[in-house]
């Protein structure tokens, strides 16, 4: 069983807990961990781009000369590709990125996530916050008693910790997300991983 410190709000290490093997003692599939995250960014494009092939842009409702006699090449529009303001070949048009991934692949995605983290000392669990109302200025002291302020952290809270989310939102390089949005990505793509232990608790009893 892998054992991680437990931190307060405080910076103060409280306890040590252990943690099942099977999701932070595993050697990292980097592979694995590319895939799933190419699918979470490919999935976040909205897919909007759109140009207009020749047949949609406007004018273009006749021949611009005659077919013969002219000496000029025969033409018979001004909105065919070749023409300025004329249509667009093979140009892009609304359609999704997604693509999707196996539910196995992607929690071992998650686990070789963690793992890599835990081995990098780029975890932090700490027991709890405890936020009476929402206050920048204590999240902030929070980060510098942990030793993580000025780094990019993602922060992960359960649902019902609105304090916590109303608090740390405001900071630069910080972003919050709740334990049940929890994706490799957003576990990889920081410099500091941060959860309570309870959120940690939940992952880990999706991930065993």
């Amino acid at each position: 069983m892998a054992t991680i410190d437990i931190y307060n709000q405080k910076g103060e290490k409280v306890d040590g807990v252990e943690f099942d093997d099977r999701v932070f003692s595993i050697e990292p599939n980097i592979h694995v961990m590319h895939e799933v995250c190419r699918a979470h960014m490919a999935a976040q494009r909205q897919g909007t781009h759109q140009t207009k092939t020749r047949g949609q842009v406007s004018g273009g409702g006749s021949k611009p000369w005659r077919q013969k006699g002219t000496g000029r090449a025969r033409q018979g529009s001004i909105r065919a590709p070749h023409w300025r303001g004329g249509g667009v070949v093979w140009g892009p048009h609304p359609r999704s990125y997604a693509f999707k991934v196996p539910k196995k692949v992607v929690n071992l995605a998650m686990r070789s996530a963690l793992s890599a983290k835990l081995a990098d000392d780029e975890l932090v669990i700490v027991d709890s916050f405890d936020f009476d109302a929402p206050k920048t200025k204590d999240a902030i002291a929070i980060t510098k008693a942990l030793g993580i302020d000025g780094k990019r952290i993602t922060l992960v809270i359960g649902e019902e910790d609105i304090n916590t989310w109303l608090s740390f939102r405001n900071i630069p390089g910080v972003r919050i997300i709740t334990e049940r949005e929890s994706n490799c990505y957003d576990f990889i793509d920081n410099g500091k991983l941060v959860f309570t232990l309870a959120s940690i608790k939940y992952i880990e009893g999706v991930l065993a």
